[in-house]
């Protein structure tokens, strides 16, 4: 029986590119879901890190993983449905997880699309525990227009601006601040730009954009500070946001939200954001 053969993808490669759409597309014409090998993170330098596992000269299968912060590993997989059950995706992950033990990641975070059934047993054979849903969302409407002027204003972040940063996210998200402090370090390449939301001379709020490409656009850690929430400050700043977006021609603009956050989910789908998927997380180590 021929073995399977697991290399390091290289970013630029057309010929593994090509190879990993039409994996994605056979997974697609076989699947009920749509898996998605995220070719935007993983084919750019510095992007995240993907392992592809061949068998007989094909592709059958890709793992692919980013640290979010110091410790834990966000995996994400696909894994051709006629080779599913014959240790494709073990094989990655015994891989990945070689990489990842000496940058000191010792958990582990699963992405499995909702619907997915062969995921959800996988994670669980590999005992990881239910975390949380979250729904994909993508503007699908442009954003109101804001009263000139603004109520708020936004501003690239600087330096100076870091313990703000820290503070008002550790807050908001009820992360410890050395956690945060280290998370934005671990996060702070050229692709991502924060955004200060100012109100009379007052930081109140942060969003950061990660650009995924030249036309997609991701918003993450949108937070403003307790003293400021409900006073519509977050729907304004969305708006603001967006329409800055638009002007800096990005024609896709997505973010995700927990799928329990009701008012989040009212707020996105304000602005013009709706969903177009729904993926479950599970929570394991890296003890196999």
């Amino acid at each position: 029986m021929s073995s399977y053969q697991v290399v390091p993808m290289v970013y630029n490669s057309k010929e593994q590119i090509n190879a990993i759409i039409l994996l994605e597309q056979q997974c697609k014409q076989l699947d009920s879901v749509h898996l998605k090998a995220d070719l935007d993170h993983i084919s750019q330098k510095d992007g995240d890190h993907a392992l592809l596992c061949y068998r007989d000269g094909t592709l059958v299968g890709l793992l692919s993983w980013y640290a979010s912060d110091t410790v834990t590993g966000n995996i994400n997989a696909i894994v051709h449905p006629q080779y599913r059950r014959q240790g494709v995706f073990s094989n990655l992950l015994k891989r990945a997880i070689l990489d990842m033990k000496p940058q000191g990641i010792n958990q582990l975070s699963y992405r499995v699309p909702q619907g997915l059934s062969p995921g959800v047993h996988t994670a669980q054979s590999l005992r990881a525990i239910y975390d949380r849903a979250e729904y994909s969302m993508q503007l699908v409407n442009e954003a109101l227009e804001v009263t000139e002027p603004p109520e708020l204003t936004l501003s690239v972040a600087k330096d100076e601006d870091m313990e703000f940063m820290v503070t008002c996210s550790s807050q908001a998200f009820g992360d410890s601040e050395e956690w945060t402090r280290n998370y934005f370090m671990q996060t702070n390449e050229p692709s991502r730009v924060n955004y200060i939301a100012w109100q009379d001379q007052t930081p109140v709020g942060l969003v950061r954009i990660n650009s995924i490409n030249a036309t997609t656009a991701f918003i993450h850690n949108f937070c403003i500070s307790p003293d400021y929430q409900g006073r519509k400050i977050k729907r304004t700043a969305l708006r603001i946001l967006v329409n800055l977006l638009r002007e800096q021609s990005y024609t896709d603009i997505r973010l995700s939200v927990v799928t329990e956050n009701e008012r989040a989910l009212n707020l996105y789908r304000s602005v013009g954001f709706e969903v177009n998927s729904e993926y479950h997380y599970f929570s394991g180590n890296l003890n196999m």
